[in-house]
């Protein structure tokens, strides 16, 4: 075997090891031969792609999208008639460093990710070709975070809904909830501020029931494929027959959620917040306020992946029905762990 290391480094652009729209990333080639060697050619390509599917046997479809391809001739072959290079290029025994750089193309263009319906790389390859040899290759991947899309309306406006349910079974009357929280986009590690306003007119007691959602939604052919993944659940205080009350609660968004994708033609990562009250043998649908989580460059997580629990959290905090107070790292903190529930 005459090469003995062929491989792909570059160089970290920021203390994240994260790089954005119109970045440039620089690196190296390493080429590491046990004895002279002849090279016809060394290409370095840089690539944007995508790709989704559907785990339903029913709706099944696979879909590819392409975001930029950029190639560079590192050590450029022979024109047939040689007017310009010669046909090979020898090296020599030893390592051998061969520099390249790119910019990545500034435009709109999804994160990486990989969840079970979609994946989402930026990478590297080099393509080492010899003289009656196969066409040598080796790759690696680079975390790409694309720029906040700070052109979604309503950004950073206040949201509310309402909902009124009428009690039909065991009991009468209406409950009406009014839940608001005090914008639509919060970067990763911010607070969520929920509160909500529970009217109950009814002959039943009801209990707030709030639920944050992640929702993958892949879609090629006409069909669609989507999961839905619990994030968090927690219930307030019951309000009595009759009653009038106002539910609080301070979400941490955890810096280990992946931002909000909204700019991919296949695939598409949302979250919702849910809340709802339970009011025995009856059903309430709730209201539904979207969020879109955006990414916080200045401290990014180790993975571009995130996987909450599918199954229900055993452990649900409580809502406060006190005044908002200035809460403290133990309050926010409090089970269940958001780093205990999805480690890294």
């Amino acid at each position: 075997m005459t090469i003995a290391d062929f491989s792909i480094e570059y160089d970290a652009n920021n203390p994240q090891n994260v790089f954005t729209n119109g970045d440039t990333l620089r690196g190296r080639i390493v080429v590491e031969v046990l004895k002279e060697t002849q090279i016809k050619s060394l290409t370095l390509v840089a690539k944007g792609k995508g790709e989704a599917h559907s785990t339903a046997e029913d709706s099944s479809f696979s879909v590819y999208e392409k975001y930029y391809t950029v190639r560079q001739q590192i050590l450029e072959e022979a024109r047939q008639d040689a007017e310009t290079f010669p046909g090979t290029k020898v090296i020599a025994q030893g390592r051998h460093i061969f520099h390249f750089s790119f910019k990545i193309p500034d435009r709109e263009m999804p994160s990486s990710f990989k969840c079970t319906l979609c994946k989402i790389v930026h990478k590297l390859k080099a393509e080492l070709k010899q003289p009656m040899r196969l066409l040598k290759k080796t790759e690696t991947s680079f975390k790409f975070v694309s720029k906040p899309a700070v052109d979604i309306p309503g950004l950073m406006v206040p949201r509310h809904a309402c909902k009124k349910t009428s009690v039909k079974f065991f009991g009468s009357g209406t409950v009406t909830m009014d839940v608001y929280t005090d914008r639509l986009g919060y970067k990763q590690g911010e607070t969520l501020r929920v509160r909500a306003e529970v009217q109950n007119h009814s002959s039943r007691s009801v209990t707030p029931v709030l639920k944050f959602y992640l929702k993958e939604n892949s879609f090629g052919n006409g069909l669609q494929s989507i999961v839905v993944k619990k994030i968090l659940q927690m219930e307030a205080a019951a309000v009595a027959s009759g009653g009038t009350d106002a539910v609080m609660k301070e979400i941490p968004v955890p810096r280990r959620l992946p931002p909000s994708m909204l700019n991919c033609c296949i695939f598409r990562l949302e979250y919702e917040l849910k809340v709802h009250v339970d009011i025995k043998y009856n059903i309430d649908e709730g209201v539904t306020i979207p969020v879109v989580v955006l990414p916080d460059f200045r401290r990014q997580p180790s993975s571009a992946a995130f996987q909450p629990e599918t199954s229900e959290i055993a452990n649900r905090p409580s809502w406060s029905d006190a005044p908002r107070q200035q809460a403290t790292p133990q309050h926010l903190d409090a089970p269940p762990s958001y780093e205990t529930l999805y480690p890294s």
